[in-house]
């Protein structure tokens, strides 16, 4: 347990923003989820508009260090990918 008054701060921040990260990262599992869903189901219109929030909040949450920028880019490109088969 921290001592120091600067410590004991920076353990709650720890603390708050674990959970801040593990919901968004819980919120994206889920998009990603009912996105491959909607691929599965061969429903082009459906993921079409699940895919364009699906990858603003994979972005998004790249972009905050959430999850790394390639880990969030490589993710975004095979959701990409997968929703253009099944439109063609």
């Amino acid at each position: 347990m921290a001592n120091i008054k600067s410590a004991k701060k920076q353990n709650r921040q720890r603390i708050r923003h674990q959970e801040r990260n593990s919901a968004q990262k819980a919120s994206m599992r889920t998009a990603v989820k009912k996105l491959r869903a909607a691929v599965a189901a061969k429903d082009p219109k459906q993921a079409a508009t699940l895919l364009k929030s699906t990858t603003s909040l994979i972005a998004k949450l790249g972009r905050k260090g959430v999850i790394k920028k390639r880990t969030s880019s490589r993710s975004v490109s095979r959701l990409t990918v997968a929703v253009n088969r099944i439109g063609k």
